[in-house]
């Protein structure tokens, strides 16, 4: 890593100092101008030349400063996501704690009152359970908003994994690391991410599926290079006759809006074992 130096920490981390010291410079600049101008036939030649010669140091320091913000200038790139301010970061954390320290403690003190052994009970317990990993995976969005696709996936099988297993629904993890395509950042993955979370979701609810696969990788379309992300299961399909299928009401919808908001396309496709296929194609962003 380039080490930086004294002089470009200032100029990085004091713009104000830094634009505060070139106006004042440029208003040096225009004072010795108009005194010029409007004494001009009062100096004498040795004094006119003294300040003429002030006014050209000046005109170069402020050219220098100039000149020094050059590189940086035509290294400037947008940013793939908003940067939240100091404060915002710790309220956000603040607010983490107590849903997980409050909220999730109450959570789990309700599970273990349930009696999970009676049928009676255990759709409340699988509720409950539901509400708990929703409450985590919720506290875990809060942060990392600069963080890659591929770690809040990372992330968020780290939180359904056990669920999944509970349930007795296999898990298949295929998720490519990033090499020379760019992985989502920003707000497109914290949307693919929300996206695999309600697919999940879907499935643990409605699906009545015994394995789930979950996969990342690129492709080539013909606009160019894109990211590819599946969420496939054996369950029940959209070919349900029950109102309570899954175009009916279980986030479709929402997928369909957080994909555009990604700038990607999501389509719902039948997966190879009879289920539901939940497909996200993201074009790259170079």
């Amino acid at each position: 890593m380039p080490r930086i130096t004294k002089k470009e920490t200032m100029f990085r981390t004091r713009p104000p100092a830094y634009a505060l010291a070139c106006a004042a410079l440029c208003l040096m600049q225009l004072v010795v101008n108009v005194l010029l101008v409007a004494y001009a036939g009062r100096f004498v030649p040795e004094t006119a030349l003294r300040w003429q010669i002030f006014s050209l140091a000046i005109t170069f320091v402020l050219g220098v400063l100039i000149l020094l913000q050059v590189p940086r200038a035509l290294q400037w790139r947008p940013r793939r996501s908003i940067r939240p301010s100091r404060e915002l970061k710790i309220e956000r954390q603040r607010i983490a704690r107590d849903l997980h320290d409050q909220v999730g403690s109450q959570l789990v003190h309700a599970m273990a009152l349930v009696d999970g052994g009676s049928p009676a009970m255990r759709p409340l317990l699988q509720a409950l359970e539901h509400c708990l990993l929703d409450l985590r995976l919720l506290v875990d969005s809060m942060d990392g908003d600069d963080d890659a696709l591929s770690d809040r996936l990372a992330r968020l099988r780290h939180r359904i994994q056990p669920v999944l297993d509970h349930r007795g629904i296999a898990l298949d993890w295929n998720v490519m690391p990033a090499g020379e395509v760019p992985m989502p950042v920003g707000l497109p993955a914290r949307e693919l991410t929300a996206i695999v979370q309600e697919a999940l979701s879907n499935v643990l609810q409605h699906a009545s599926a015994t394995a789930v696969s979950i996969s990342l990788e690129p492709v080539r379309t013909a606009e160019g290079d894109a990211w590819r992300l599946r969420v496939a299961d054996n369950g029940k399909g959209l070919a349900t006759p029950e109102p309570t299928g899954h175009e009916a009401g279980h986030g479709i919808a929402g997928m369909r809006l957080r994909a555009s908001r990604a700038g990607g396309v999501l389509e719902l496709l039948p997966s190879a074992e009879q289920g539901l296929c939940v497909q996200v194609t993201l074009p790259v962003r170079r």
